[in-house]
């Protein structure tokens, strides 16, 4: 069985909120980073890789009503924030290990990717990466699974997608991809167990 990850919430923590509060101290600028920067389309065109992040703060500072070297400070804090989740990259060398091939399909930044490819070492346990940004496709469009089915030259019936975004599941699904939503990496296992894919 191929088994594809995601990085975000699964094999690296991404918790937005918490870095909100460990750059600013007010509630209120907080909320507005919140709404105007992370939960704003540009977060997802900088996913996509059309959005570059230099235009990406001078149009957040203006939403939030904040200085664009701040909102640069911020952004450079996002892929260092991006720690890394032990438990799970110990279930991806079990898996590979028994001979699963295995695969990585996320939405990740350019500034993102790099950073975790230059800092961690679990690459090698991938057959294939698909990252948005240099595809100019992101999840949950139906385009990207097509992708990464093609390009690795995959049957969806033989391939398992674990993501922990509930949206992001049923595009997989009508490939014929089975899904599961990730919560943490004993659970996953367990879920793979029932999937025949764990021995």
């Amino acid at each position: 069985m191929n088994v594809v990850f995601d990085l975000g919430g699964v094999v690296v923590h991404w918790q937005p909120d918490a870095l909100i509060a460990s750059v600013f101290d007010e509630p209120e600028v907080r909320a507005r980073v919140r709404r105007e920067i992370i939960d704003h389309a540009d977060w997802l065109a900088l996913d996509r890789g059309v959005l570059e992040k230099s235009e990406a703060a001078e149009r957040g500072a203006q939403r939030a009503g904040l200085a664009v070297r701040e909102v640069m400070d911020f952004l450079d804090c996002v892929p260092p924030a991006l720690t890394v989740m032990p438990e799970t990259v110990a279930l991806m060398r079990r898996l590979r290990a028994q001979g699963h091939p295995l695969y990585c399909l996320s939405n990740m930044q350019h500034a993102s990717i790099a950073h975790l490819e230059r800092e961690h070492d679990y690459w090698d346990v991938f057959s294939g990466t698909v990252i948005s940004s240099r595809i100019k496709l992101i999840k949950p469009e139906p385009a990207i699974y097509k992708h990464l089915l093609e390009t690795f030259g995959l049957r969806g019936e033989d391939t398992v997608f674990i993501d922990d975004t509930a949206v992001n599941l049923p595009p997989a699904q009508a490939f014929g991809i089975k899904t599961i939503r990730f919560e943490n990496a004993a659970q996953c296992e367990r879920a793979l167990r029932a999937l025949g894919c764990v021995a």
